[in-house]
């Protein structure tokens, strides 16, 4: 699934370049190719692909990684592709509309 994109700059996506160890497991895990090395550190190359599944946050050592996984706009896309009606950004809504 390259180069995804889901909703221009709405993505919770945080990376704290003074704990990045430059270990590069975010490059490993990340199905959509959202972070890439730079020399011995992180940096996030696409930022609007990331669908916040959260797999480089939890599988950071350093913690340098934030997301909050599920709750965002790309959820939102996923779950209306998948169907699942009543379903928004920050899960199931039951008031009719999308959560605030």
């Amino acid at each position: 699934m390259k180069n995804s994109v889901y909703l221009k700059d709405v993505v919770t996506l945080q990376l704290d370049d003074n704990k990045c160890t430059g270990c590069g497991m975010c490059v490993d895990v990340c199905p959509h190719e959202v972070f890439k090395m730079n020399g011995k550190h992180i940096t996030i190359q696409n930022r609007d692909s990331c669908m916040e599944c959260g797999a480089c946050s939890l599988n950071c050592p350093a913690s340098a990684i934030f997301v909050e996984s599920g709750v965002g706009c790309a959820a939102a896309v996923i779950n209306s592709m998948l169907g699942r009606e009543g379903e928004c950004c920050c899960g199931t809504d039951t008031k009719g509309g999308c959560c605030s």
